[in-house]
C-alpha cells in the first residue's frame, strides 16, 4: 500500500453499515472506509500507518460512555483532531417477508438494545447481545431465520438484504452518538476565532481533595468542562484515570492557568488533542 492509498483511508470498528461507517463517510465523503473487528484494531491501523484516520464512538446521549474506547485511549499515542455528532435512527431489520408477531428475538450491540429496550419489551421480543449493530444484521441475513431480527441502520439493511419492519425504534428522540477522529499527528494551525475543544486524560494524586482542587482550577479560570469520566486502573481503587473535555485551547490564558493547577495535583496528565467544535455542539449551545 502506498502513502497515497493510506491518505484516502479511514478505519472504524464494525461491519459495513455500522453507525461508525455512516459517521466516517459524513466526515470524509471522499475517503474510503475500512471495517475493523475491534476498536483496538481500528486504532492500530492508524498507528501503523495503514489508514489516515480512525472514526470512533465515544459517548451516547442515552447509553452514556462507550467503555471500551476509554480503556484504550491511555495506551494510544494517537491524537484527537475532530468530533462529529450523529443522530441514531435504529431500524428493526428482518428476513424479507417476516411479520412482527413472528419475531422472538433481536440481536444487536448492547447499547443499541438498551436504547430500544422499552419498545422491544412492549412487543415481547427478547434482546440478545451481539458484537455490533451491522454485524448483527449480517448475521441475521446469513441465518435466514424469520424468528430472529436485528437492530441496525437502514444502510446495514440495504447492504445485507434485510427488510425494515419498524423505523426509528429508539426509545428517546434525542438519541445521538458523539464520534471523535484519531490521527497520528495533532491538529495544528487552529485560528484564534475557532470554537475549540480540548480533550485530555489525568490521574490525580491519592491525597484529600485533590480532584476538588483540580476542578477548582477550571472554575476559577472560567473554563467550561463539558465531560468528565472516571474509571479504575488495573482494579486498584486508589488509581483512578480521568478523561475530560473542555471548551478552549491550551494557548488561551485561562486554560493555561487551569492546566498548571491540574499538573500540580496529578501524577499523570496528557493532552489528547485540540480540535474545532462540531456545528452540532455550537447549535445546541445556542
Amino acid at each position: 500500500m502506498t502513502d497515497t492509498d493510506t491518505e484516502n483511508l479511514i478505519s472504524f470498528q464494525g461491519e459495513r453499515g455500522a453507525y461508525s461507517n455512516i459517521a466516517g463517510k459524513a466526515l470524509f465523503p471522499d475517503m474510503t472506509v475500512i471495517p475493523c473487528r475491534t476498536f483496538e484494531d481500528a486504532l492500530a491501523a492508524v498507528d501503523e500507518g495503514k489508514v489516515k484516520y480512525a472514526v470512533i464512538p465515544i459517548e451516547n446521549s442515552v447509553a452514556g460512555r462507550v467503555a471500551d474506547i476509554h480503556y484504550l485511549i491511555p495506551h494510544s499515542n494517537l491524537h484527537i483532531i475532530g468530533e462529529y455528532f450523529l443522530r441514531i435512527n435504529h431500524n428493526l431489520l428482518v428476513v424479507p417477508g417476516t411479520k412482527l408477531e413472528e419475531l422472538k428475538a433481536v440481536r444487536s450491540h448492547e447499547q443499541a438494545l438498551g436504547q430500544c429496550r422499552r419498545n422491544l419489551d412492549s412487543w415481547g421480543i427478547r434482546r440478545e447481545v451481539f458484537a455490533d449493530t451491522a454485524a448483527a444484521a449480517k448475521h441475521v441475513a446469513e441465518l435466514g431465520d424469520p424468528t430472529i431480527g436485528a437492530i441496525a441502520s437502514s444502510l446495514a439493511g440495504e447492504i445485507y438484504g434485510l427488510q425494515t419492519i419498524k423505523k426509528d425504534i429508539e426509545d428517546a428522540s434525542h438519541n445521538t452518538t458523539r464520534f471523535v477522529v484519531f490521527s497520528r499527528e495533532p491538529l495544528e494551525n487552529l485560528t484564534d476565532d475557532t470554537p475549540t475543544m480540548t480533550s485530555f486524560i489525568f490521574q490525580v494524586r491519592n491525597t484529600p481533595a485533590a480532584l476538588y482542587k483540580v476542578m477548582g482550577g477550571f472554575a476559577t479560570n472560567g473554563v467550561n468542562m463539558t465531560k468528565l469520566e472516571s474509571y479504575q486502573l488495573g482494579g486498584a481503587i486508589s488509581a483512578t484515570q480521568f478523561y475530560a473535555d473542555i471548551e478552549g485551547h491550551p494557548s488561551e490564558k485561562g486554560v493555561q492557568n487551569a492546566f498548571e493547577e491540574l499538573d500540580f495535583f496529578t501524577n499523570e496528565f496528557r493532552i489528547l488533542g485540540s480540535y474545532p467544535q462540531s456545528q452540532y455542539r455550537i447549535d445546541k449551545r445556542g
